[in-house]
């Protein structure tokens, strides 16, 4: 049995040989076009920018949740212990600085 192949096989393998290096040229092409790198970056910034937020709303939402329970019983009764002094301290300090500006002037 011969490998001999007739000058149609070779001609319809360069055919399509061609034509798929055609189709790898056009998919390069669209790859390294400008508009795609832009929207590929975009779309990274887009998606990292999101990541973060979503971090960032956890962590303040896990210290709310942490603060909260301080003041706030498991039954959801203010826990006044905690409150009255914490109050107390805030019109402190609004007292002083309200002090100190009149001081001033």
């Amino acid at each position: 049995m011969s490998d001999a192949r007739t000058p149609a096989q070779i001609e319809s393998d360069i055919k399509t040989r061609r034509d798929k290096l055609a189709v790898t040229l056009d998919e390069i092409g669209v790859r390294v076009h400008p508009s795609t790198i832009k929207g590929n970056a975009k779309a990274k910034v887009t998606e990292a920018v999101d990541n973060t937020l979503g971090r960032a709303y956890v962590s303040a939402n896990r210290a709310v949740s942490g603060v909260r329970a301080q003041f706030v019983g498991e039954d959801g009764s203010p826990r006044l212990e905690r409150i009255v002094p914490v109050a107390l301290v805030g019109v402190a300090v609004i007292g002083l600085v309200t002090l100190s500006v009149a001081k001033r002037r």
